[in-house]
């Protein structure tokens, strides 16, 4: 049997390893392989700089502005040509810009009509699931609420103001009642109250005087215009930034005192806020109270809610279930009082 010896020098193979630094074998249509030149070092790290970026540009929302990327990055042809467009693809051209208004997230004319949404299925910007046990279910449209009561009309003096109801509906976006009030030359959806019914008249006025006020269910005022005892809800932590607490359907907090022109209110969890008698809340009840009472009735209708199904394995109840007794927390206060010097 004759051994036949084969040329190493002339094989493709070698000849690939002989250039593997500076080329990468490429088959062609006649069978025959070609080298292509390899990206160089500066190539990769201009695209591996444009996906960092982008991806900074994706995760800071609060500070989004419009970014055009330089030409110069991305060259029609060349070496790099072809991963530096693979890296573009992430970057966007138009980024919306957003502000930090109470009334909206981002820069876009207040209307009343419904604005589509898009679902996320519990997962951020780079895809990773944050949230679990969120996906599917009935479209919704999300109807733009004004939490800050005292938003006086372009031009108008600040001077107490009344609105009418027009309607209350559902939101599927909140799990309380939502209600859409006329006054002046515009409308709005606000947080709609226990008894609140189309054709009231509510007000809201920013005046403290030296009387406490005989306010209706709906009305807006500051907390130290309001008598001690009163039931509020729909709380601002800060005059002017709009409402932030008690909002859940059902919920209502408590007027227990006033002290040096702060206000101390008595929230839901039963723990105590300190904020300055200047911030505003609605007097009364958050509507729609049986919103705890509902029966599901059966699986479907949670998927229909956009609640995914979890797991059935049973855990043993240790040490950490059942009742625990412990103390309140404490007052959690947002007004800056100077400190107390001790005078021996």
């Amino acid at each position: 049997m004759s051994t036949r010896k084969v040329s190493l020098a002339s094989s493709p193979t070698t000849r690939f390893f002989t250039k593997a630094s500076r080329c990468s074998p490429f088959p062609s249509s006649g069978g025959q392989t070609r080298l292509r030149p390899r990206p160089s070092a500066t190539a990769v790290m201009a695209a591996g700089l444009c996906r960092a970026f982008g991806a900074l540009l994706l995760s800071a929302a609060p500070l989004r502005t419009r970014f055009s990327v330089p030409p110069l990055f991305f060259p029609p042809s060349g070496v790099a040509g072809g991963v530096l467009a693979a890296a573009r693809r992430g970057l966007s051209g138009s980024v919306p810009r957003c502000t930090t208004n109470p009334l909206w997230k981002c820069r876009v004319k207040y209307t009343v009509r419904p604005v589509g949404m898009k679902k996320t299925g519990g997962r951020d910007h780079t895809g990773r699931i944050r949230v679990r046990g969120i996906g599917g279910g009935h479209k919704r449209r999300y109807r733009m609420i004004d939490f800050q009561r005292l938003r006086y009309e372009e031009g108008a003096p600040p001077e107490p103001f009344t609105e009418k109801v027009i309607h209350v509906r559902y939101d599927p976006c909140r799990s309380a009642d939502i209600a859409l009030v006329a006054g002046g030359n515009r409308k709005r959806w606000i947080i709609a109250t226990e008894n609140m019914q189309p054709g009231d008249i509510i007000k809201n006025s920013s005046h403290i005087g030296r009387m406490a006020v005989l306010a209706n269910e709906g009305d807006a005022y500051p907390l130290g215009a309001l008598p001690v005892g009163t039931l509020i809800c729909n709380l601002e932590s800060h005059p002017g930034k709009g409402a932030q607490y008690i909002r859940a359907a059902g919920t209502c907090g408590v007027l227990l005192r006033k002290v040096n022109g702060t206000a101390i209110v008595q929230l839901p969890s039963k723990r105590h806020m300190q904020v300055l008698e200047t911030c505003v809340a609605t007097v009364g009840r958050v509507s729609n109270i049986d919103h705890n009472k509902r029966v599901i009735g059966k699986a479907g209708r949670n998927r229909w809610l956009g609640k995914r199904p979890h797991t059935g394995l049973w855990h043993r109840k240790g040490g950490w279930a059942g009742r625990k007794i412990k103390p309140l927390p404490p007052m959690k206060s947002y007004v800056n009082l100077p400190r107390v010097t001790v005078q021996e």
